[in-house]
C-alpha cells in the first residue's frame, strides 16, 4: 500500500484529501464562531432587555457603541429634527417595507437616530412610498434600546432612503453629526397613537430574535466530514492493491499434486 500511494496519482488524491480536511475544519470553526456569537447576543438580550432603562447618553458617545452595550434599555429626551427617512426591504412577518428613522436633537445638543418602526410597501410596490405618521413636535420622552449601526450594502443612494442603517451614511443624508448609535424605539409620550386618514401607521418592530439557527450542527457536520478524503483514498488504494495482492498469493502457493497425477506418471 505504502508504494502504490507513493505514486503520482495517489500523491495527488492525498493532496485533494489534505485540503478537504483543512477547508471543513476552516467551515466548521466559522459555522461555530456564528454559533458562539449568538450565543452571546441572547446574553446581553438576557441581561439588557428588560432591565431598567438608563440615560441614552451615559450610554452612547460620538465614537462607535461597543457590541456588550448591545440591547442596553435606554430612555432619551428631546425635539424630532424635521428630517426622516427610510430604510428599504425590511421584512416583518415575511412582509417588506421600510423602517422609519428620524433624529432626535437631546437637551445636549446631540442627536441621535431613532427606528421609529415599520411601514409596508404602497400598493404599487417599492417605488410608491405611502404616507406615514410624521414624527411628534415638540419635547418628548422616549424609551428604546440602544443598537449598533449596520455596515453599508453599499447600494446607490435614493434621496431620503437608505439600504442598511449605516450610520455614517445616515449622517450625511440628513446633514448632521449622530451619536455611535441608534435606539430601536419602545414608547414614546407624545406620539400619535393612530395614523390620520390617508396615513398608515409606523409599527413599532417585535422582540429581538433570540433563535440560534443551525450552525453548531453545521459546524458539526463539517468537523465529523473532515477525514472522509482520507479514507475514501486508503479505501481506493486497497481496492487497487488488493487483486495484485492475491494474484502474488495464488502464484506462490506450492503446487499440490494429486494421487491420479502419480498415476499418470
Amino acid at each position: 500500500m505504502l508504494r502504490a500511494l507513493l505514486t503520482p496519482r495517489w500523491l495527488g488524491a492525498l493532496a485533494l484529501a489534505t485540503l478537504y480536511a483543512v477547508l471543513a475544519l476552516q467551515l466548521g470553526q466559522w459555522q461555530y464562531g456564528r454559533h458562539v456569537a449568538k450565543v452571546e447576543r441572547n446574553e446581553r438580550i438576557s441581561a439588557h432587555y428588560t432591565a431598567a432603562a438608563v440615560p441614552v447618553e451615559s450610554v452612547l458617545g460620538t465614537t462607535a457603541m461597543p457590541i456588550g452595550a448591545d440591547w442596553t434599555h435606554v430612555t432619551a429626551s428631546g425635539s424630532f429634527l424635521p428630517q426622516s427617512l427610510l430604510v428599504r426591504g425590511r421584512t416583518v412577518e415575511g412582509n417588506v417595507g421600510y423602517e422609519v428613522l428620524a433624529p432626535l436633537r437631546l437637551g445636549s445638543g446631540a442627536v441621535v437616530l431613532i427606528d421609529r418602526g415599520w411601514i409596508p410597501l404602497g400598493e404599487r410596490g417599492a417605488r410608491d412610498i405611502p404616507r406615514y405618521a410624521p414624527a411628534p413636535q415638540g419635547p418628548v420622552t422616549l424609551t428604546g434600546w440602544i443598537r449598533p449601526g449596520e455596515r453599508s450594502r453599499g447600494a446607490g443612494a435614493t434621496p431620503g432612503q437608505l439600504a442598511s442603517i449605516d450610520l455614517v451614511e445616515a449622517a450625511a443624508a440628513l446633514d448632521v453629526p449622530l451619536l455611535g448609535g441608534y435606539v430601536q424605539l419602545e414608547s414614546l409620550s407624545s406620539d400619535r397613537t393612530i395614523a390620520s386618514a390617508g396615513e398608515v401607521p409606523v409599527v413599532p418592530l417585535g422582540k429581538p430574535d433570540r433563535s440560534l439557527g443551525t450552525h453548531q450542527a453545521y459546524a458539526y457536520q463539517w468537523w465529523l466530514t473532515l477525514p472522509l478524503g482520507f479514507v475514501l483514498v486508503i479505501l481506493g488504494i486497497r481496492r487497487e492493491v488488493q487483486p495484485q495482492h492475491s494474484a502474488d498469493a495464488l502464484a506462490s502457493r506450492p503446487r499440490t499434486s494429486r494421487i491420479w497425477d502419480d498415476e499418470d506418471e
